[in-house]
């Protein structure tokens, strides 16, 4: 069983909340999302593995097992460029779950317009693979649901 830790500081949330109709409806896979706490931070790799995939506003961790993990730094957020998020680690890197890997503020996505929520998707898992998503209140590194 993979645990998927939080990415960010904030309030956990179902992905069905995502305000995005291809996370909303799992079309990435399903998970859980985190509503980030208004303040600069760190998102920080959810499990621990390469990092697969890096742009400034998402990346994808890939875990020994094969399982691979995406973290969204808000919705829409392709739309700036990169304006706002700082990478903090290489394509390619291998990290621990909690490494921090992009550097970025949620309140600044939002005075763009934009959502900052967070979705944390299982890529390529079955809804029923998923098991124990939090809710509430979650700090960065805090277990956000589990993965069988």
């Amino acid at each position: 069983m993979l645990q998927v830790f939080a990415p960010v500081p904030g309030t956990a949330v179902p992905m069905s909340e995502v305000p995005d109709p291809v996370f909303a409806q799992g079309m990435v896979g399903p998970g859980a999302a985190v509503r980030p706490a208004a303040r600069p931070q760190e998102a920080a790799a959810p499990i621990s593995g390469r990092i697969a995939k890096l742009h400034p506003h998402a990346f994808m961790v890939l875990a020994a097992s094969g399982h691979g993990v995406l973290v969204h730094l808000g919705i829409d957020t392709v739309k700036l460029d990169g304006a706002g998020f700082e990478k903090l680690v290489a394509e390619g890197d291998d990290v621990e779950a909690g490494t921090p890997v992009i550097r970025w503020d949620p309140a600044a996505v939002e005075a763009q317009g934009l959502s900052a929520v967070v979705p944390v998707a299982a890529l390529e898992a079955e809804a029923a693979a998923l098991g124990s998503t939090a809710d509430g209140d979650v700090a960065a590194g805090d277990p956000l649901f589990t993965w069988s």
